[in-house]
């Protein structure tokens, strides 16, 4: 069973944000935004120059031009190593189709996969793709639960 809590609100916009976003940092700002909106869909919530707040569907993320403050360490790509973001979408298999239209490279192609969690096993079908600069996106659907 998927369980979804309430998304906070902020009072000043009566916006509704979802509870985890992350920022990512983009050696070529204008590039990935061409990357996230006009390939993958994502629309842009709100901007000011370095940086932008996109959505699509319920998914969120930030996205900010290298050289800010969040920096730690030197940025050697591909960034976002070790991490993988999992994006539900309403039709994966159009947007895949789009993503490949683009001669964007996949990371893992169309696929349909079972996870087990406990005495369940939830199906998907997904695909992976690397963002401009390595960032790995896990684009996915629910196609149902089994048991395991």
């Amino acid at each position: 069973m998927r369980h979804h809590n309430a998304t906070p609100k902020s009072s000043a916009t009566n916006q509704t944000w979802a509870a985890l976003v992350p920022e990512l940092v983009c050696t070529d700002l204008a590039s990935s935004l061409r990357f996230w909106c006009d390939i993958l869909g994502f629309a842009v919530r709100y901007d000011r120059p370095g940086f932008a707040y996109l959505h699509l569907g319920g998914a969120e993320v930030m996205l900010e031009q290298a050289g800010g403050h969040w920096e730690t360490a030197p940025l050697d790509p591909p960034l976002g190593r070790g991490i993988n973001f999992q994006i539900e979408v309403a039709d994966v298999k159009t947007l895949h189709d789009r993503v490949v239209a683009a001669d964007v490279p996949l990371f893992r192609p169309l696929a349909t996969q079972w996870y087990r969690a406990k005495d369940q096993q939830f199906g998907q079908t997904e695909f992976l793709v690397a963002a401009p600069d390595g960032y790995l996106l896990r684009f996915m659907q629910h196609i149902g639960e089994k048991p395991a």
